[in-house]
């Protein structure tokens, strides 16, 4: 047995003594959500979504299956071999959450899992359902597809999790005996095979960094290290096609190569080595540059839930599972860790509004696995799945917020994500300060900082000497060209922070200092490359981190493939706080197509002359976030629409 010290600390990605970390975390048991956006988020998913989702777990005899294990049900076992994986999650986001709700009823129903687990677990460490009922010897015989490696992670997550934020070891004494009996198997010179699905990974870097024993770093290395070897066959699927180190853009199964990837960075924080950091930054660089979605979306084919090809971005049948977005906010986290440049906390926040959000309805009761960027009205959120990752998978996202505001390093505060809160932060130096960020972002772009309490070290109060830190705010890439306004105590603060950036403000700061922060939140309208050949003539809608779409339920009097929208005119944005739970609606005054009568029988026809005169008529749309959609009747929705100025554009020349 492990020896560990009991930690309190909750953060979800322990690298306050990764040795090439920049940026360490702050814990998410000293921030609290006061207000605005986040927290009516973190709200639903502690008062509805939970609730609904333990139930589900019930009905669908996922946690049965745990008491069918130690004789106390006799029900056979339900569901795909990766059940287990399901009850993890939905572990590990009920622990977040209690660390800023004290909530004895769901502490009732996580110690009521818990007990079930170590009950099922075997004395030699060993835990799955599927096979402790169903398959007993052939127990890591099929890596690529049973997915032991992959539940046994999510186990170890959710015990961290619960641990970091309880205090208790229950759970975490399951998971390392479970890592132990990994170990004892697939160690050097033990069985040659790495997991089909990677999760694995992640989970015993992090599991090395809360007992410092080094033969679980030594593992993860290990799994990453016998991709490309044809382990688990050639296919794309598995990402075992080439070693993970010759990888140029990202293949086969979105959610799998982008928790690899997690996992990968997480090894780097630790190790250091450069041609994994290569590695990263160069499939980081393919992926956005031309494998994402407008939204963030990741995974563009149904077969394989998989990338495609460069620049194969289908609209209407887009998979951009919600998994693979939520993927994507743990690879940037681990990669903003390295050097705090700000592109991965600029992903980071556009998946999360964008790609994340829109996985669940605004009531917190229905989800969808996947995230198409055009519909015809019949893609609509469900209660649950038989292959059910997503929901609690969202849920340990959202409970996660918290923990991605802030982070420290040895010159000061990073601030990340602009919401409202409060947050007590220590400081490598010693320092403590108390931050209470007020904001209606996202829709506003004022963010006030105020320094409510900054308390000295004993050494500074003895010595009298004030020492002065930095604050470095994040200037968001939306921005572009605009420029960011900043006061500090009602003074401009001149600075030359292009977007994209963290703008550092060094000084001796004190108690009752305010930094007011004022970012211009104007529509912005984005076109594709031209490669992306389904948006050619088309643009999308933005205004500040936010991807904005059209439904059928606002617009009912026309398809919304007809409408075409002309950027030269400026949209009326209002604040509608009782619609779809509070947004910024944008109407335009767009153009509805008039089809010529010359297609009445034709599918094909002569170009027309330059010059011919186009035919349209005005019309009022209205345009809502993304995320929001699919949360009233059917109907049609789409992200790019016509784009009416270049057609003009283009007659005029």
């Amino acid at each position: 047995m492990n020896n560990f010290q009991i930690n309190n600390s909750a953060v979800i990605v322990d690298t306050f003594d990764s040795p090439f970390a920049l940026l360490k975390p702050v814990p998410m048991n000293t921030i609290s959500l006061e207000g605005g956006f986040w927290q009516q988020r973190v709200h639903n998913l502690q008062s509805v979504t939970l609730n609904s989702q333990f139930l589900l777990l019930e009905s669908t005899g996922r946690l049965n299956n745990f008491r069918r294990v130690f004789g106390e049900s006799d029900q056979p076992y339900r569901g795909y071999v990766f059940n287990d994986s399901d009850v993890y999650k939905w572990l590990e986001a009920a622990s977040w959450v209690m660390v800023y709700d004290n909530n004895e009823y769901l502490h009732q129903l996580v110690d009521q899992i818990i007990t079930s687990i170590i009950k099922a677990q075997d004395k030699n460490g060993y835990i799955n359902t599927y096979f402790s009922l169903e398959k007993s010897n052939e127990r890591w015989t099929n890596l690529q597809e049973k997915h032991e490696l992959y539940c046994a992670g999510h186990l170890i997550q959710a015990a961290i999790a619960h641990h970091r934020a309880t205090g208790e070891i229950r759970l975490l004494e399951v998971a390392v005996r479970l890592a132990d009996h990994i170990y004892s198997q697939f160690s050097r010179g033990g069985c040659a095979g790495t997991s089909g699905h990677p999760e694995i990974e992640m989970a015993l870097v992090e599991l090395y960094r809360a007992t410092l024993n080094l033969k679980y770093l030594d593992l993860a290395a290990n799994f990453v290290d016998r991709r490309g070897h044809r382990i688990l066959g050639e296919m794309e699927y598995y990402i075992d096609h080439v070693p993970f180190r010759q990888l140029e853009y990202l293949a086969g199964h979105a959610v799998r190569a982008l928790y690899l990837c997690s996992g990968a960075a997480d090894l780097f924080l630790e190790t250091g080595e450069a041609q994994l950091q290569a590695t990263l930054q160069r499939l980081w660089t393919n992926m956005v540059g031309q494998q994402m979605y407008i939204t963030g979306g990741l995974g563009s084919r149904h077969d394989g839930k998989a990338f495609g090809t460069p620049y194969e971005l289908p609209n209407a049948s887009a998979y951009a599972e919600t998994c693979a977005a939520i993927a994507s906010v743990m690879w940037n986290w681990r990669m903003l860790q390295i050097n705090g440049d700000a592109r991965y906390s600029d992903l980071l926040e556009w998946t999360y509004y964008n790609a994340v959000l829109p996985g669940i309805s605004l009531d917190g009761n229905e989800y969808f696995y996947t995230n198409p960027l055009r519909s015809d009205g019949n893609h609509r959120r469900q209660e649950w799945f038989d292959c059910a990752c997503c929901p609690p998978n969202i849920s340990r996202a959202i409970a996660e917020f918290p923990g991605y505001i802030y982070s420290v390093s040895d010159e000061g505060v990073w601030l990340h994500q602009y919401s409202s809160s409060r947050a007590n932060i220590s400081l490598r130096s010693g320092q403590k300060v108390e931050l209470v960020q007020s904001t209606r972002y996202p829709w506003e772009g004022h963010i006030s900082l105020h320094l409510a309490n900054l308390m000295l070290d004993q050494k500074t109060r003895e010595e009298n000497v004030a020492e002065g830190f930095s604050l470095f705010l994040r200037v968001p890439g939306w921005l572009e060209d605009r420029h960011a306004a900043i006061k500090i105590n009602d003074e401009t603060f001149n600075h030359h922070a292009g977007s994209g950036t963290y703008l550092e403000i060094y000084r001796n700061w004190y108690t009752g200092d305010i930094v007011t922060i004022d970012f211009p939140l104007e529509v912005r309208y984005l076109e594709s490359h031209p490669l992306v050949e389904e948006n050619t003539g088309r643009i999308a809608i933005t205004r500040g981190p936010l991807v904005y779409c059209l439904e059928a339920a606002d617009n009912p009097a026309v398809l919304l493939s007809e409408i075409a929208i002309n950027p030269a005119r400026q949209p009326k944005i209002e604040f509608i706080p009782d619609f779809l739970g509070g947004i910024v609606q944008l109407q335009f005054l767009a153009e509805k197509m008039r089809i010529d009568q010359k297609w009445d029988s034709t599918l094909y026809h002569p170009i027309d002359p330059p010059g011919y005169p186009a035919k349209r008529d005005e019309i009022d749309v209205v345009s809502t976030p993304y995320y929001a959609w699919a949360n009233r009747e059917p109907g049609e929705m789409e992200i790019w629409h016509l784009y009416s100025y270049k057609h003009h554009y283009r007659q005029e020349q």
